[in-house]
């Protein structure tokens, strides 16, 4: 793969970006399109790989079933009742698309073998997959316990509509048992245990469930969805809030700073749009009007020090780069998630700081930045470990340091395709080599 390398002559952004559409919003709603039994029509899909990967499985995957019945009975059937030969599905490195099409697949009558890349294979799931057996579904590791691949048997039949679920390791289990609630014979009633990280997902979820009919309850700690149909209806997927926040923290680091994020809704969905709240910290103003937002950076003096990721986690390292861009020695929170991402993204983002000298110390589940031996270097080159969200939360990293060249630049790709475009078209020079 292409490395980038990126530099900007002046420190001035001003410009209008269009954004692709949310990665998160996307596969689910794919999901709940597929789940509808064609009553659900999914508008503005994003061209985000993951979203792409998914959207492709999920129409092959009903394809086959049609084809199937076509031989078997000579006409089509309801896709929950069809039964298909054994397949192997291989999602790369798509993690959401593996939770979800785990829970999907599990009440499906196909026999899959779910699999990924290398760094997908050592990305836990015993925990959806503990639950999913509990439910009924019947899966094997064929590898290694708790990780995939995973070999989906076909032939649910619901045992319990109860079960628990930790809340503090990935919002990805919840949602996916979530998105097939209203599919399961007894319904479900999710009793999480402890605290709920990233609860804004899990929000996402029921919000894009309830547009599609889906009711649900939810009192305290307990989510209960009964059985019922979908609604006849399209989701609509909004702008991605993650994308945006590329961008605020490149308005953050600009000694000058004026650009306009089209789509952007000030009620999302979405999780990340608390992006606005968190960079107001460091002078950047958000005003939607003329259908998006408007950043303008302004002179302000940082004072917040301490940032509390629980519930926006995807967002973390491009809160880290600013603040050890800037000097700005915060103490960071809710981070527990980040170490089973694409990559270890706190290792990842020690090693990547240390070019800077600049310290990622860790006590216990609490995370300080250490910018006493803080150091601006004429070039740095970043490993992208084949996480997307390295590379763009480095990228800002631009408007300071005069060259910067990134692995494996396509990385990008899996959540937002046109990055390095988008940065081109803002007075960026972007160079693709080898």
């Amino acid at each position: 793969m292409p490395n980038i390398i990126l530099n900007k002559s002046n420190k001035q952004v001003k410009g209008t970006v269009n954004l692709t559409g949310s990665k998160s919003e996307c596969n689910r709603a794919l999901i709940i399109e597929a789940l509808s039994d064609g009553k659900v029509h999914v508008d503005n899909v994003s061209d985000a790989a993951d979203a792409v990967l998914l959207a492709g499985i999920l129409r092959k995957t009903q394809e086959s079933r049609v084809k199937n019945q076509e031989v078997l009975a000579g006409e089509v059937e309801p896709l929950t009742t069809h039964h298909s030969p054994l397949t192997t599905v291989d999602i790369g490195p798509a993690g959401t698309a593996m939770r979800f099409l785990t829970a999907y697949y599990a009440i499906q009558d196909d026999e899959v073998i779910l699999t990924g890349s290398k760094r997908m294979k050592e990305r836990p799931i015993g925990i959806l997959v503990d639950a999913l057996r509990e439910l009924g579904a019947h899966i094997d590791y064929k590898e290694n316990d708790g990780y995939p691949p995973i070999k989906l048997k076909g032939d649910f039949e619901q045992l319990t509509g109860k079960i628990n679920i930790k809340g503090d390791i990935s919002s990805q289990y919840i949602t996916a048992l979530l998105l097939i609630a209203a599919r399961l014979p007894q319904g479900l009633e999710l009793h999480i245990e402890g605290e709920l990280t990233s609860r804004p997902y899990v929000e996402m979820t029921l919000a894009m469930l309830q547009t599609a009919g889906i009711q649900h309850v939810w009192t305290d700690n307990v989510i209960a969805i009964a059985n019922q149909e979908f609604a006849t209806t399209s989701l609509y997927i909004e702008p991605d809030w993650s994308a945006a926040s590329y961008w605020y923290a490149i308005a953050a680091l600009a000694d000058e700073a004026e650009l306009f994020l089209t789509g952007l809704t000030a009620y999302s969905l979405q999780g990340d749009s608390v992006i606005t709240e968190i960079m107001a910290n460091f002078g950047i103003t958000s005003q939607f009007k003329d259908g998006g937002v408007h950043l303008l950076k302004e002179a302000k003096p940082l004072s917040r020090k301490i940032f509390d990721m629980k519930e926006c986690p995807d967002l973390a390292q491009t809160v880290i780069v600013v603040c050890a861009a800037l000097g700005h020695e915060a103490t960071f929170t809710g981070l527990e998630t980040l170490k089973i991402k694409e990559t270890d993204r706190i290792l990842a983002l020690q090693t990547e700081l240390a070019k800077m000298g600049v310290k990622l110390i860790e006590k216990g589940q609490v995370y300080k930045l250490d910018c006493s031996e803080k150091f601006i270097p004429e070039s740095m080159f970043i490993n992208t470990y084949h996480d997307h969200r390295m590379a763009m939360a480095f990228a800002p990293l631009a408007l300071i340091i005069p060259q910067l060249e990134f692995e494996n630049g396509p990385v990008v790709e899996k959540s937002y395709p046109a990055f390095w475009t988008d940065l081109e078209k803002q007075g960026f020079t972007v160079q693709s080599i080898g």
